[in-house]
């Protein structure tokens, strides 16, 4: 196992691998404990304090292999990085993500989410595949609420359309459960990934999991005829579980590109340990501690508006008021258009007000307009900081700032001519993937703003510094200790 090890480690500098840190007993760590003093360098106490004027320079190769000799047997292994091929991968599958929720949209605007009245997650990978087969899925279809009450005039060539459509999306849901799940478990069982990395993707597969569930559960809301008598609605889905299911593909969309985007950053300061301090200092400047907590302020938000947007597309709230930035005559509604009381299920009326703001289609657009124009602000307004102090930022988040503001303009014109134009279906889906790059940005913009994690200060430091092997030792053992 260790001359495996070291075989594995010893071209770490050049290639930026992942580094595995050894457990290793207390005795063999000298006498006092290791702290790292700050960023740029690292006292050690009582003996080992001496020991750091060796003028001996350790790459990544050289402290690990000065690690093993330290030690004569060396317990299993903990891994305080991952590897950069989990990183791309991630960042790929997150790709995949992305189309399939500006797949659903393109359903959800051509009106095919409920063409497919069963749910077989393994018999349906396949379509009809003779004339036969398809006369059978559209009698089902025939006995479904939308056919009878909206569709009625369809024939099976149109059924066709919009059953593909449903299919093709489903399909992909399925490919990405493949995608994700499978090399999930390579890459664990290779150790190619951190407990904490694996940690992140088992609750990603699960949350997967979960939304093939989810995304049924919407669909059958829109096919059972009692539910929908007693929501009083049209043959739709659920405002309320097309959101979640919204909600649960944003998540997962975000926790791939984030761990992602992390593991490829850590992977580059191992490679540079010198230009990684320089980050890392600068990244610990007190100065950018507001903007790193409003930058997270500024992704929920962009989150929330997203998801207001999910509301305004189950309930088509974007086919009324087609005027901005007035709505109608007025710049809001009237008091009592917006808390009708005819949304109201209780006797008492107890219900009124949060009935309306989900329910209501004015309301819901109402609500809407004022989180998209609060995003737009809260962009500009980080935009205009991050303009004057840009000298104390990362320059690849001064980069991601500028794209920021671009696309939160862009999006906002589009948000008004989709609104303007009745939500043609080019310009609808558009604005559903304008909101997905937002939220890119908005994730990138903070994750670079990200300072460093306690066991990668100790590694990077580790690496850079002057140091015997005992003292190289303790440094990976605090690491691994930390990465705990």
């Amino acid at each position: 196992m260790l001359k495996h090890f070291l075989k594995a480690a010893s071209p770490l500098a050049r290639s930026g691998a992942r580094i595995a840190v050894p457990h290793f007993p207390r005795s063999a760590m000298g006498t006092g404990p290791l702290t790292l003093k700050n960023i740029t360098g690292i006292s050690c106490t009582q003996g080992l304090k001496t020991k750091l004027q060796s003028p001996r320079f350790f790459s990544s190769s050289s402290l690990l292999n000065q690690v093993a000799t330290t030690v004569k047997k060396q317990p299993a292994k903990r891994l305080i990085n991952s590897s950069k091929q989990v990183g791309y991968w991630l960042i790929g599958t997150s790709g995949l993500v992305f189309g399939i929720v500006v797949l659903g949209g393109l359903t959800r605007l051509t009106e095919s989410g409920l063409s497919i009245t069963e749910w077989r997650p393994v018999a349906g990978t396949l379509p009809p595949m003779n004339e036969q087969e398809w006369l059978e899925e559209f009698a089902k279809y025939r006995e479904s609420p939308e056919f009878q009450q909206l569709n009625s005039h369809i024939n099976l060539e149109e059924f066709k359309f919009i059953y593909f459509m449903e299919w093709v999306h489903r399909l992909w849901g399925r490919a990405i459960g493949a995608v994700f799940v499978l090399p999930a478990v390579y890459f664990a069982v290779a150790r190619k990934t951190s407990p904490r990395v694996n940690g992140r993707l088992f609750a990603l597969a699960s949350l997967l999991g979960l939304q093939g569930f989810i995304g049924w559960w919407m669909v059958k809301s829109g096919l059972d005829k009692e539910e929908l008598k007693e929501r009083r609605s049209k043959p739709t889905v659920s405002q309320y579980r097309l959101t979640t299911h919204l909600t649960t593909a944003f998540m997962l969309y975000l926790g791939m590109l984030w761990t992602g985007m992390e593991i490829l950053k850590e992977a580059k300061w191992v490679k540079d340990p010198k230009k990684a301090l320089v980050e890392m200092a600068k990244l610990d400047n007190p100065a950018l501690n507001p903007l790193r907590k409003t930058s997270l302020g500024l992704l929920a938000l962009i989150f929330a508006t997203a998801m207001s947007g999910g509301m305004v597309a189950g309930l088509d709230a974007g086919l009324i008021y087609n005027t901005f930035p007035h709505m109608g005559d007025d710049w809001i509604p009237s008091k009592r258009e917006l808390f009708d009381k005819t949304f109201a299920r209780k006797e008492d009326s107890s219900d009124l007000f949060w009935r309306n703001m989900l329910e209501n289609p004015a309301t819901v657009q109402l609500n809407h307009r004022i989180l998209a124009t609060a995003s737009f602000l809260g962009v500009f307004a980080m935009h205009m900081w991050v303009n004057r102090r840009k000298h104390i930022l990362p320059a690849n988040a001064v980069k991601s700032m500028h794209a920021m503001m671009g696309v939160v303009t862009l999006q906002v014109t589009l948000g008004m001519f989709t609104l303007i134009y009745l939500v043609p279906i080019s310009l609808g889906s558009l604005h559903q993937a304008g909101a997905m790059a937002l939220l890119t940005n908005a994730l990138i913009f903070a994750a670079q703003l990200r300072k460093a994690r306690v066991p990668m200060r100790f590694l990077i430091g580790g690496l850079s510094v002057k140091a015997p092997p005992k003292a190289a030792s303790t440094i990976l053992t605090e690491a691994a200790k930390a990465a705990k």
